[in-house]
């Protein structure tokens, strides 16, 4: 007996030749033509054709130790071969965009896959509230090719030489290059803690020229398995740091 009704028709895989596409809104299409690609460890939902894996871990030694160090990073695939690989993260909306010669600062946990032709590091975030926060890290990409993040949610993207803007650190998923980040204490947040106040004491104060995403969620620390993409990252991780 025929199957009735539009599922496999509506579903159908979207046909591109991109190297990152969105097959839908939560689901990565990546063409492995175009050369390797790094993703999350475990984000592979399917694929079609001659796909291979290699765990990369944490990448190189420096940057092991350095995500032993802050808790930052996460854990990497190389993906290489021919065919379709479709990745995905715990139902995350996936936010695709092509970097030519730029550099973007992201949330760990928000690396969904990049171009093998992007480089990768993990940086401390110089502000003058380190002191206080113990200090920040955030995963650097930097070059030219796709990267893919995920956020919860649809996110906003706020020009900061518009005006003056701030964000919770558990909701800022990235900034791009030309954007300068630092600590602002909430004075008076602080004294009405011990009252039930807002509990929005630290919160990070962003200028200079660019974007930063920021998602309609303050979990960007708490998503998915912490064992399988690292720990830490987010400002609360470093206020006993």
């Amino acid at each position: 007996m025929p199957i009735h009704g539009s599922l496999f028709q509506d579903f159908r895989e979207a046909e591109t030749s991109d190297q990152f596409s969105l097959q839908n809104k939560k689901l990565l299409k990546i063409q492995m033509g175009h050369g390797p690609v790094l993703a999350k460890f475990g984000s592979m939902v399917a694929y079609q054709g001659d796909v291979r894996f290699e765990n990369q871990g944490s990448g190189s030694m420096s940057k092991f130790f350095k995500q032993a160090r802050t808790g930052e990073g996460v854990k990497m695939m190389t993906c290489s071969g021919q065919g379709e690989l479709f990745v995905a993260d715990h139902g995350s909306e996936v936010q695709v965009m092509y970097l030519e010669n730029d550099m973007i600062s992201v949330n760990g946990h928000s690396v969904l896959a990049f171009s093998a032709s992007i480089d990768w590091d993990i940086h401390r975030i110089q502000t003058s509230g380190g002191a206080m926060t113990g200090g920040l890290y955030n995963v650097v990409l930097r070059g030219t090719g796709y990267v893919a993040i995920t956020t919860k949610g649809d996110p906003v993207a706020l020009d900061v030489a518009s005006a003056p803007t701030f964000g919770d650190a558990d909701a800022v998923v990235m900034w791009t290059a030309g954007v300068t980040m630092d600590i602002k204490v909430d004075s008076g947040g602080l004294k009405s803690l011990v009252r039930g106040g807002s509990g929005e004491v630290l919160q990070m104060a962003f200028g200079g020229e660019g974007y930063v995403l920021v998602q309609p969620a303050e979990s960007v620390n708490q998503r998915g398995d912490q064992s399988a993409s690292g720990g830490g990252g987010g400002l609360s991780d470093f206020l006993g740091g």
